[in-house]
């Protein structure tokens, strides 16, 4: 699944090029994809524009140029914004296709497992005196962001009583940490993803954000990671940070700080890699 590194250089790519342009049409493809709305997205997209191009954890949003709604996206497991030619030959899996008075490039959206979804939504205050759609306001900031509280985190993160990895990936105290990137932020900071909250210390908390950051930022520089062709740009290019990894998807081979062979376990329907050696797995309750 795209997790933020993925899902922010998609955004970007929006912002870019399918900003202030008259929409002309909009065919909807496949009912799943847009499930999740109680509008019919094309009478209300026609006519309008999108004025931005926004992102909370793994949501995306455009609003729209009545300044009332906005056009909500999530990717789901297989889901790509696309912006190709009108000549271009449609994917099998198109599922919605907005057209501009401008022509090139129209936006599609393609989804081969149809677990994403596109919506129409309204905004309503944040805490920060900004805008969130409805539909994603249960959603946390993510470490990224500038309104980011570190403070704030580390003390929700200390009230869980759960597993540190679990903790990572629960949207609504930390956005946009997926599996990937909680594993190499965990294997960064030594810690093991079954190590309970509740005895990591604030420190070691911090150093742990630290690292969260460092790789998400390291991925976002280099377009996201790709292991096929399901994550894509908006001009269908694969990201290379997968070549970086240090313990995602490593099973066997030799750690890059020790040498011990990275592990890997079963984790929520997942895969947890880890190193024995560095981080030590906590002894059973």
């Amino acid at each position: 699944m795209p997790e933020l590194p993925e899902v922010e250089t998609v955004r970007r790519g929006l912002a870019a090029h399918s900003l202030n342009r008259a929409i002309t049409a909009v065919q909807v493809l496949h009912p799943r994809a847009v499930r999740r709305t109680k509008t019919p997205i094309p009478p209300l997209l026609i006519g309008q524009r999108f004025t931005a191009a926004s992102r909370r954890g793994k949501f995306l949003w455009l609003p729209l140029s009545d300044g009332e709604h906005v056009l909500v996206a999530h990717l789901g497991m297989s889901g790509q914004l696309l912006l190709q030619s009108v000549h271009h030959d449609p994917s099998p899996h198109l599922r919605v296709r907005i057209a501009f008075s401008s022509q090139e490039p129209e936006l599609r959206f393609v989804d081969q497992r149809t677990f994403g979804w596109l919506a129409v939504d309204a905004l309503m205050p944040d805490d920060h005196g900004g805008r969130v759609p409805t539909i994603a306001a249960h959603i946390a900031r993510d470490p990224l962001d500038p309104n980011f509280d570190d403070d704030a985190f580390f003390a929700r993160i200390r009230a869980k009583d759960t597993q540190i990895k679990r903790a990572l990936l629960d949207q609504t105290l930390v956005s946009g940490v997926g599996n990937i990137y909680a594993d190499e932020a965990l294997w960064r900071a030594k810690l093991h993803g079954r190590r309970p909250t509740g005895v990591i210390t604030q420190r070691k908390l911090g150093e742990l954000l630290g690292h969260i950051r460092e790789v998400m930022a390291e991925a976002l520089a280099q377009g996201g990671t790709s292991f096929d062709s399901l994550y894509v740009n908006v001009n269908g290019e694969s990201g290379y940070f997968d070549r970086s990894l240090d313990a995602y998807g490593r099973e066997g081979e030799p750690c890059e700080r020790c040498g011990a062979p990275i592990r890997r376990e079963a984790f929520m329907n997942r895969s947890s890699f880890w190193c024995p050696r560095c981080q030590r797995a906590p002894r059973p309750q």
